[in-house]
């Protein structure tokens, strides 16, 4: 289905026309705002959707105002109600062949597996596409400094998917931790009580905890090869795929990568966090082909200036203890997850994407006057926070400067689930962990052959 056909072309038929009135509506020609890489305020993006399936349909549709011009997605059923919204778009298979032939794209969605991430971000950044790509960012952490390297590189304008990195309250939780609501932050627990099967609660859940025996044929309307991508080889099953990769090892980041990039983001804002020093984890019985249904990983911070040092927690699958300064649980977070900030001088609490921002306890937040708003706010939505970066050359909110070392953070603890009840020390400068190279090892496993980053 790489036919190629190209909205561009008939756009570029009225150039002309359009070049004799541009004057009269102050159209900004790319050059002036920086080279090919910027497309005017007044234009509209050339956007392509890779995965388009799920959670990119509903990318697309809060990037309405611009040209949607190319779809890929290697599972055309999955991906037909998509494609049938968008009839004038090219329709593809292979993100590589769409990149070759999509001339005259600006900027591409990526919502595919956490797996694929890494290869299609590189793959359109060192074509000069700006990059929105669903979180976690990368499926390896190797990957994740590779992506911000080479957008630093290429210029191009990019943002993780983590909508609540562009809400109104994530901002408050900087803005008041900032001002001193609850003094020095040195101890942070964030949860998820959700887990994947067996026994997962989880919708996206697959019924496998380990590998299934069957093999039947992939479906012609998907190719399942090239859904593999760098993934080592394995006969498909429906147990993978859709949307119950996210268990597997080899495909998904489990619910670290699936709620944690969300829940960890405001944390990491707020509390300027850089690299941990050391990661630990403990689980639910492990295996090696599916993620634990239950998981604690503790990591620790360095003092950042002079911000003492920081224990963050994470739990999913299980609620965290109660805190003792808390009387009742259902004060915390949203029901499904959040954050617990931990002060000096008292508690705050915020839902799964920093939503709902709360002091503890009520009385506290009732007597609360919050200061001054410091931080711009989002009119709209995450992915126009990325188009306005796209047309103006400026950084989108969680651009891969800042996405890329979250998703390292994240990630770690993943490393960590493989190797329980042991302290792991970071290197980040050489991405090693110290005396340790069995979970080194896990930093950047090799590729199937054939795939490169």
């Amino acid at each position: 289905m790489n036919q190629g056909i190209n909205r561009r072309g008939f756009l570029g038929a009225t150039a002309q026309t359009a070049a004799a009135a541009a004057a009269l509506f102050h159209i900004v020609p790319r050059h002036v705002l920086g080279g090919t890489a910027h497309a005017a305020p007044s234009e509209k993006l050339n956007i392509a959707g890779i995965g388009v399936g799920g959670m990119g349909a509903s990318n697309l549709r809060n990037l309405r105002s611009e040209n949607i011009v190319a779809l890929c997605d290697v599972d055309t059923a999955y991906a037909a109600k998509t494609f049938e919204h968008y009839p004038d778009a090219a329709v593809y298979t292979d993100y590589r062949v769409l990149l070759e032939k999509e001339k005259d794209l600006d900027a591409v969605l990526i919502a595919t597996p956490d797996h694929t991430h890494a290869v299609i971000a590189a793959a359109a950044m060192r074509a000069g596409k700006h990059v929105y790509c669903q979180k976690p960012l990368t499926h390896k952490v190797r990957e994740s400094r590779i992506l911000a390297q080479i957008a630093a590189e290429t210029g191009v304008c990019t943002q993780m998917g983590i909508q609540g990195h562009s809400g109104r309250d994530a901002r408050q939780v900087c803005e008041w931790i900032a001002a001193g609501a609850i003094g020095r932050v040195r101890e942070v627990i964030t949860w998820c009580s959700l887990s994947y099967y067996p026994w997962g609660h989880a919708y996206w859940s697959s019924p496998f905890g380990t590998r299934p025996e069957e093999t039947p044929p992939a479906p012609d309307t998907l190719d399942w090869d090239l859904w593999l991508g760098p993934a080592p080889h394995r006969p498909y099953h429906p147990t993978y795929h859709p949307l119950t990769w996210r268990s597997w090892w080899d495909f998904g980041c489990g619910m670290m990568g699936d709620r944690g990039a969300h829940t960890l983001d405001p944390v990491v804002w707020a509390l300027n966090l850089g690299a941990p020093e050391t990661v630990e984890a403990n689980s639910t019985d492990l295996n090696p082909e599916t993620h634990p249904i239950a998981t604690i990983v503790r990591y620790q911070f360095p003092a950042r200036g002079d911000m003492p040092p920081v224990t963050l927690s994470w739990y999913d699958g299980l609620e965290p203890p109660r805190h003792q300064d808390v009387a009742n649980p259902r004060d915390l977070g949203d029901g499904e997850g959040g954050a617990l900030f931990v002060g000096e001088d008292g508690l705050l609490t915020c839902g799964t994407y920093g939503n709902s921002p709360r002091l503890l306890p009520k009385s506290r937040m009732d007597a609360f006057t919050p200061p001054p708003e410091t931080i711009e706010r989002v009119p709209d939505s995450h992915e126009m926070d990325w188009v306005r970066g796209c047309k103006n050359g400026t950084p989108a909110g969680a651009d891969f400067s800042y996405s890329g070392p979250l998703t390292e953070t994240a990630l770690l603890g993943n490393i960590a689930k493989r190797f329980p009840r042991t302290i792991l020390h970071w290197d980040a400068a050489t991405m090693t962990f110290k005396d340790n190279p069995d979970a080194t090892a896990h930093v950047n496993p090799p590729y199937r052959e054939g795939w490169t980053l």
